[in-house]
């Protein structure tokens, strides 16, 4: 069975119908707080509270600070727990303990500590005493409050008669300060009034001078005018003639080196033809030998069948193997008509790559000069290419088409030069037919490629 002390058998004869019927006062309760966690660092764990054992290591400044609202409900829900807490307070304030269990509490006690022992031991009559001593707790702290207000308002009256008497004598010097303002100001009105004066005749004399300026700007205009108008047509007679005498030479430099080369072209093609004749028709040496006589087939020597054979069909890609043999030939390509006739879907680019990539091979296979043309009248900017060996790559200039630049490249080759121009467009084959050369169509240059 479990003991109780004096107190708590004492608070055990209280009346069980007391009790507050309004919250304890603010003050009150810190108090009760205060008391109740210095009384609880004597109890035992087991003596206290679920909740309140983890403040049982703390230090009573730092139970009240934590564990404040939990130490404020065990009281009030817990009696055995109060009646521990009330055992150590009449240890601790003994004197004052046992006045406030008697009824008769001393004058000179704070009535916060008076009500808060009250609220704890709980005597009988203790909601009386409570309710006093937060009353008188009231009381005092409005009666403190009254003179602190007392007090700020004494200060507040001498700070708003120290301003008053700064307030006026800033409104002397202010005064004072403005009549000498005033006296500074009508002067400087005099001086502007003169100024404004001297400065309507500088205007006047202004205008004057920029009247007479305006003139001779005007005159010196039309002077400057007809001097930079002769100027810019001596330059143009001058731009004029220089260009004339550079054209002149260029074409005179030109011309030289253009039929230099076409005549050491043709020459080359006369002398490799005449070689490749003599190979071909096997033409005996200058010399006649006695062996030369006797009737017989020498090694590569053609027959009449083998003459027939060679006649091949356009579509026959040996068409165009025999026409790159021939002595200097040249093939002109029409790019994009080769490239949209085989592979239409690829990008332009793509196109241009697969294509001079045939042509590369294909020149190294028959050492045929070989010229691509494209059409550059679209090109936002110039292509980056790279021209693969073997392969000369161009692009119309603009205004000109891929059409007009591969008659100029026909043209440009000496007569009885071998030049294959490759195009599915009829109206360049029979433009280049005309000028001399062999057209053939794009397939057949697609259908080579293949077999390489």
């Amino acid at each position: 069975m479990e003991q109780h002390s004096d107190g708590e058998r004492d608070d055990a004869r209280v009346p069980p119908d007391e009790s507050l019927d309004r919250p304890l006062p603010d003050r009150v309760r810190r108090r009760v707080v205060a008391l109740t966690g210095e009384a609880i660092g004597d109890l035992t764990v087991a003596e206290l509270p679920g909740p309140l054992r983890q403040y049982a290591r703390f230090t009573p400044q730092r139970r009240a600070k934590f564990g404040g609202n939990a130490m404020a409900a065990a009281l009030e829900s817990d009696p055995v727990f109060r009646r521990r807490v009330a055992g150590r307070l009449r240890d601790l304030v003994t004197e004052l303990a046992e006045a406030v269990e008697a009824g008769r509490a001393p004058a000179a006690a704070d009535p916060v500590d008076v009500a808060a022992l009250a609220y704890v031991l709980r005597p009988p009559g203790w909601v009386k005493q409570v309710t006093a001593a937060g009353e008188e707790a009231q009381r005092a702290q409005a009666e403190q409050a009254g003179e602190e207000t007392q007090r700020e308002l004494a200060r507040l009256r001498e700070e708003l008669s120290a301003a008053r008497a700064a307030q006026r004598a800033e409104s002397e010097r202010a005064r004072g300060e403005g009549e000498a303002a005033r006296k500074d100001l009508e002067a400087v009105q005099r001086k502007l009034r003169s100024a404004q004066s001297d400065v309507k005749r500088g205007e006047a004399a202004l205008r004057k001078l920029r009247s007479e300026m305006d003139d001779q700007r005007s005159a010196h205009a039309a002077e400057k005018a007809a001097t930079d108008g002769e100027v810019r047509r001596l330059k143009a007679r001058l731009a004029e003639t220089e260009s004339a005498l550079e054209a002149g030479r260029r074409t005179a430099r030109e011309g030289r080196s253009v039929e230099d080369m076409r005549v050491r072209l043709l020459l080359d093609t006369v002398l490799d033809a005449a070689q490749g004749l003599r190979r071909e028709l096997a033409l005996p040496p200058a010399e006649l030998r006695p062996a030369d006589t006797v009737d017989a087939v020498e090694p590569g020597r053609m027959s009449p069948k083998d003459v027939a054979a060679r006649a091949l069909s356009e579509s026959d890609p040996a068409l165009l193997d025999q026409l790159l043999s021939l002595p200097q030939a040249h093939l002109v390509v029409d790019g994009y008509n080769v490239t949209k006739t085989g592979y239409p879907t690829m990008p332009l680019e793509k196109q241009r790559l697969r294509l001079l990539g045939g042509l590369a091979v294909l020149a190294a296979q028959t050492g045929a000069e070989m010229t691509c043309v494209f059409d550059g009248a679209e090109l936002a900017a110039p292509v980056l290419l790279a021209p693969p060996r073997g392969v000369r790559v161009l692009f119309s200039k603009p205004g000109e088409t891929a059409d007009e630049l591969i008659r100029r490249l026909v043209r440009a080759e000496p007569p009885g030069r071998a030049v294959v121009v490759v195009s599915s467009d009829r109206e360049v084959a029979d433009g280049c037919a005309a000028a001399g050369a062999r057209p053939v169509s794009s397939a057949l240059l697609l259908r080579r490629l293949g077999r390489t």
